[in-house]
């Protein structure tokens, strides 16, 4: 795999010749993203804060003169086939789900594109890791459509592309995301966290320009399927707290009100409840707190966060509590949570420049321990 966005061109080049006997002409990416806090909230119509990252998906590929489109992924961690052919789609034709599931992601943009599709070929290479809750499926959706946009020369809005992507995912993946990843993948820039109010669909630039502090994204390599049951039910279960107080979503609920139902839903619904909302604040007093520099009261927040996603929401596993004990140890740790949708995948941690190694050293430590003990 390549460990630089020009190698990742190369070897995507390379492979499009070999396979296809030709060169590409079109080449376009999208970032994954790391979400600093505001975990579970988008789906609830609430506020998030991610940030675009430097790990990318690139498709490059041609229009060719056919009916049918040719998509093949350089990426290991998915299931074959790795070459996929389908119909361009029409009124008369259309594309459903099925195997192999990355796929879906593809058939999906190319069903919701909101220009007139055409037959293409194309190679996905990414150094987004599947399943390490860093939107590695938005990467690939949101290079997808920026792959047709230069094609054929639609271009939509990145508002409208984020949605159209995010129809894609609830559509063909069978994912009830928020809008969140599609949004911070199109929208998201350089040296900026992304503050998204998912009600309104406004977002807000927070700068992240300080050089002395470090975003460090650790890797479980616990992989998680969205698509399993247990983020469907959580979803099911913010919906039925928020029917309970007769809510829209859980947005527009309170602590107060919540506590005043509290007899009238099960437990597990009130703690998911609950940690929506109290979640929703402490994503607004973070990005202020990000904003000033407080990067201590920002911690703390984030460490709240995860308290709350593991004992509230329950979607924290024994491996992510272990990277981020290993993290807050070291001096200089201001704060570290789980990050994604849970169930593996990685964590986030806000640390001062120079304890960056201390941290790194410290982690791999303890991470190592406890899987030779497990």
């Amino acid at each position: 795999m390549a460990d630089s966005l020009d190698g990742l061109i190369r070897d995507a080049r390379e492979k499009f010749h070999n396979l296809f006997g030709c060169e590409p002409e079109i080449c376009c990416s999208a970032p994954g993203r790391v979400n600093l806090i505001g975990e579970h909230t988008d789906y609830n119509g609430g506020y998030v804060l991610p940030m675009a990252i430097s790990l990318q998906t690139v498709v490059i590929g041609k229009k060719r003169d056919s009916d049918t489109i040719r998509v093949y992924t350089t990426s290991e961690d998915v299931d074959d086939p790795k070459l996929v052919e389908f119909v361009v789609p029409s009124e008369s034709k259309h594309l459903s789900p099925g195997y192999p599931k990355w796929a879906n992601y593809v058939k999906g943009v190319v069903t919701h594109f909101q220009g007139e599709p055409c037959a293409f070929d194309c190679v996905v290479a990414t150094t987004v890791p599947i399943g390490g809750g860093l939107s590695s499926s938005a990467s690939l959706e949101v290079a997808i459509y920026t792959f047709l946009e230069e094609i054929t020369n639609g271009y939509s809005s990145k508002k409208d592309k984020a949605l159209a992507c995010q129809k894609a995912e609830h559509e063909f993946a069978k994912v009830p995301c928020g809008i969140m990843d599609q949004f911070v993948c199109s929208l998201g820039t350089a040296e900026n966290a992304l503050l998204i109010d998912c009600l309104s669909m406004e977002c807000k630039l927070i700068p992240m320009i300080d050089t002395n502090v470090v975003v460090l994204v650790t890797n479980s390599n616990v992989k998680h399927q969205l698509a399993g049951s247990e983020y469907a039910l959580r979803k099911e279960n913010c919906e039925e707290a928020a029917k309970i107080m007769r809510k829209d979503c859980l947005r527009n609920a309170t602590m107060a009100e919540l506590n005043e139902k509290k007899n009238s839903m099960s437990s597990v619904v009130y703690r998911r409840a609950r940690h929506v909302i109290n979640e929703i604040e402490r994503t607004i007093k973070a990005s202020e707190f990000l904003a000033q520099g407080q990067y201590d009261r920002f911690g703390r927040l984030m460490v709240e966060s995860h308290n709350s996603l593991r004992d509230d929401y329950e979607v924290s596993c024994a491996e992510l509590d272990c990277l981020i004990t290993a993290a807050l140890e070291v001096k200089g740790v201001y704060g570290s949570r789980m990050t994604g949708a849970g169930f593996g995948g990685c964590t986030v941690t806000i640390v001062d420049k120079e304890a960056v190694d201390k941290v790194i050293e410290n982690i791999k430590l303890k991470y190592r321990d406890r899987k030779s003990v497990v």
